[in-house]
């Protein structure tokens, strides 16, 4: 089924459902449907409220809509601290209040799940929920009587909801607050229609087999892009360094793992993260060039990410001297967003143990699936061995769901793509 096909589907299950879910894979075009199915909704004449799980997903779907339509008036409901960015005050027809009274009547209200907590005396007919696979149950909860029907729009793949709070004293109940919130809400309702977008515009010919097979085993998707429709070419000649060697079996592949030797480190491994920064470096000195459907243009500064696991790592990645421009983060905040190249030093690098936090297989996907030509990962050699001596061995709770996939098998999947295009360090 083409995307089209999915998209008229999923609008014309909207008014005889209580709930709609969409699973999208990375770069499926998660945010267009929710553009486009907002703008359907609207032409309805009756109101919509959208709801998404941060202030830039939110500052996002504003500027994307005004873009698309821009006779839709919105409303940017806020906390009261938030400043709005230049971005959003120069728009017609968008609205930034703190309250639902300062926004006027208008056609779509859009804020985080958090700040729509504290709305209360009115109903909505309609409501988007954007990222739903990232939004606690309880958070669904919480807002679940301010609207009638709902889509909910999200990633399958990615990080589970976060929280600071342990949960096993939940696990395994059908409320469980630490569940997605569309886990929770399938659980309850099992006859909810799920649709599934099947394309990956974001993810090259080289890499959504890979993030299919390793992340989304039942739910498989393919590239937009067919082989050899994209390309990165480094215009600037090397002179057979490491990093050199790396960013050209990058280039060439759309995949490289740079394995410095094996060892057990702290976890901000320096010879790691100077490896990560040299090759950001290098690459910008290399002048790369990226070629696709949407044309050809210089990967720049802006085009590049870093992504680790801890905020530490991101810390001493940032003071290795790289330009501001580079985006340097952890999986957690690069979720939803998309780059040229990236680069990523892999969560169990270094480590003498494999726990259920660098095992988690949503954190491998983001960092795997950030990138439209190349991604090239950093690691310490001993992962697969490691692997091998700490198998998934968490404690089977009754009546929780079963999670899919499994992180020590998706860690090993990767593994076994990037052992042909290693370079050692």
């Amino acid at each position: 089924m083409s995307p089209e096909e999915v998209i008229q589907n999923v609008l014309a299950d909207l008014p005889h459902h209580r709930g709609v879910v969409v699973d999208s894979p990375p770069g499926a075009g998660k945010s267009t449907l929710v553009v486009r199915a907002a703008a359907h909704l609207a032409r309805t004449g009756e109101p919509l409220m959208i709801v998404a799980q941060t202030n830039e997903q939110v500052d996002d779907l504003v500027v994307r809509i005004n873009d698309r339509h821009p006779r839709l008036t919105v409303g940017r409901l806020s906390a009261a601290g938030y400043v709005a960015p230049r971005r959003l005050l120069d728009l017609r027809g968008v609205t930034v209040g703190t309250r639902i009274q300062d926004l006027g009547d208008p056609d779509i209200v859009i804020a985080t799940s958090d700040k729509w907590a504290w709305v209360s005396g009115r109903t909505w007919p309609w409501a988007i929920v954007d990222e739903a696979y990232q939004m606690r149950s309880d958070k669904l909860l919480r807002i679940a009587s301010l609207f009638e029907r709902a889509l909910f729009v999200g990633d399958p793949g990615q990080l589970d909801p976060f929280s600071v709070v342990e949960g096993e004293r939940w696990s395994g109940l059908s409320w469980d607050p630490l569940q997605s919130a569309v886990s929770v809400l399938l659980r309850h309702n099992p006859d909810l229609p799920v649709h599934r977008l099947p394309v990956s515009w974001r993810l090259p010919a080289s890499a959504a087999p890979v993030v299919s097979r390793a992340f989304y085993p039942f739910t498989g998707f393919t590239s937009g892009t067919g082989p050899g429709e994209r390309s990165l070419e480094l215009t600037a000649q090397g002179l057979g360094t490491v990093a050199d060697r790396a960013l050209e079996e990058a280039a060439r592949s759309g995949w490289a793992l740079l394995e410095l030797p094996e060892r057990h480190t702290v976890r901000t491994d320096a010879e790691a993260v100077d490896a990560v920064a040299r090759l950001a470096a290098r690459l910008l000195q290399r002048g790369a060039l990226a070629r696709s459907e949407q044309g050809e243009r210089p990967v720049t500064a802006e085009r590049i990410a870093v992504g680790a696991a801890h905020r530490d790592q991101v810390a001493a990645i940032r003071n290795a001297g790289l330009p501001p421009e580079i985006t340097v983060d952890t999986a957690n905040r690069l979720q939803g967003r998309e780059y040229d190249v990236t680069i990523v030093l892999h969560p169990l690098s270094g480590r003498r143990d494999a726990t259920a936090f660098h095992l988690e297989s949503g954190r491998l996907c983001v960092l795997a699936s950030r990138h439209r030509h190349a991604c090239v990962v950093v690691a310490r050699a001993g992962i697969a061995e490691l692997l091998d001596a700490h198998p998934s061995a968490e404690p089977v709770q009754l009546g929780a769901p079963v999670k899919f996939p499994d992180g020590w098998e998706a860690n090993q999947a990767v593994l076994e793509h990037l052992a042909a295009h290693r370079i050692e360090g």
